[in-house]
Formats: structure tokens, sequence, C-alpha cells
């Protein structure tokens, strides 16, 4: 495994600065909730009639007043659009950095195929996210308890689940990217985050674009539906799944085949 304790070396400054970020702004968000509680609950009749505007964050179907409502969009999108950076930024340029460093010639001299290499930075990635969503998880339930407030741990498991998953399909989404380029790739991985969200508020305002939905992570990942439904969309997240390993395996039958030092 000495290529997965590389690449964690090397992104270990990456992970903190995302997990950093990402834990705090979401714990003091967490901590602003008992000084806007009674604020919120006036403010919910406001968000219900702005229209468009509110069904794309789903604020119509929340109560502010709540914690779960509350953690739910305003906690939410931290973690929504934060993790989706970081996993998207930390895949898609695992595989074509070694071209763009010119380190690939030393790579691949070694006695190590290039499926180990892929199967190796697979798994530093999966290791990342994982850890960051771990301490992030831990962050938000100890921030709850320390305001006081009931843990609503179904709500809070199905979200960060849900994000859990939306990062994973991300970087399955990036990484098969990564097979493809030989230069800079932290625009491409940051557009296709930010494409994403765009395309799930697209969604969430205009019903005859509610396809949208089955090609978008976000999709799965709204507040609002969870809160209400009590689950995990089942079809959306085979979508998902589907289309993470589906880009894997591109990434592979690429890779593979690819003239790297050239």
């Amino acid at each position: 495994m000495t290529i997965v304790k590389h690449e964690l070396r090397q992104g270990k400054i990456s992970f903190w600065i995302w997990t950093i970020s990402i834990g705090l702004l979401l714990t003091v968000c967490v901590f602003l909730f008992p000084e806007m509680k009674g604020e919120m609950e006036g403010l919910n009749d406001v968000f219900a009639s702005m229209g468009s505007f509110t069904a794309a964050f789903g604020m119509d179907r929340l109560n502010f007043g709540t914690l779960v409502g509350f953690y739910a969009i305003e906690c939410g999108n931290i973690l929504g659009l934060g993790g989706a950076f970081y996993a998207s930024l930390c895949a898609v340029g695992i595989l074509s950095k070694e071209e763009k460093d010119r380190t690939a010639e030393i790579l691949l001299t070694h006695p190590v195929s290039r499926r180990r290499i892929m199967i190796e930075k697979l798994i530093a990635v999966t290791l990342q996210i994982t850890a960051m969503n771990m301490i992030i998880y831990i962050l938000a339930v100890s921030s709850i308890a320390v305001i006081g407030e009931a843990i609503p741990w179904r709500e809070i498991n199905l979200l960060h689940a849900a994000y859990y998953l939306l990062q994973m399909e991300l970087a399955g989404i990036c990484f098969g990217i990564s097979a493809f380029l030989r230069r800079g790739s932290t625009g491409v991985g940051l557009g296709i985050a930010a494409m994403m969200y765009v395309l799930n508020l697209i969604s969430n305002i205009t019903e005859s674009a509610e396809f949208l939905k089955y090609i978008t992570p976000f999709g799965y990942c709204e507040g609002a539906d969870l809160v209400t439904n009590g689950s995990l969309d089942g079809g959306l997240i085979t979508i998902g799944m589907v289309i993470c390993i589906g880009s894997v395996v591109a990434a592979f039958l690429k890779y593979l085949r690819k003239d790297i030092l050239d």
C-alpha cells in the first residue's frame, strides 16, 4: 500500500484545510441556532411566499424554527457544497497529475502494474473522503449536544449518509475524467461540482426539468425530502452508484491502454 500512503501524505494539507473549514462553518452554524431560533419561527411564512427561490432550496417544506429544518438547509448547504468541491478536487487530479508533474516515467518504471496504481489511488481518495465525513459528523453531533438540543439521530444520519454518497459519486465521476486528462484539472473538478448543484436547483424550480434529479447526485440529498420521507431515495441512489461505478470502470479501461510516456 505504498502508493496509498504516498497519496495520503501528499494530500494531507488539502485534507485538513477542507475538513477544518467545513467542520468549523458547520459548527458555527449550529451554535447560531439558539440565537436565531425565535426569529426563524417568524420567517417561515416569509420564506414560504418567495416562490421559485423558496422551492429551489426546499424552504417551503421545512420549519426553520426547528433544529432539523435549520440544519437541513443551512448546514446541509455547507456540507453539500464543501464536500462536493473537496471530493471532486481530490479525485479529478489523482491520475492526471502524474503526467502534469512529469512523475509518470518514474512511477511506471517501478515493478507495479497500472491496475495496482489505479486501485491504490482510488483507495486513497475513498479514505480521505470517508475520514473527512467521519470527523465532520462527530463535530456536528458534538456541537448539537453542546447547545443543549436533543440530537435528531435519524435525520442527522440520513443527511450525512446522503452527502457522503454524493461525494463518492462525484469522486467516481471525476476519477473517470482524470484518466482522460493530461494537464491541469482543478477547474474541471470545481466545474462539475458546481454544475451538478445548479442542475438540482433548476430541477426544483421547474417541473419540466425534474428529470435532472436523475442526473445530479444533489437530487437525493434534498433535506426537505429526507426529513419528510424519513428515508433515502433508493432509486436515485442506485442510478448515482451506477454512474459512479461506470465512471471508475471507464477510468480503468482508458488508463490501462493510455500512452502516458509520450
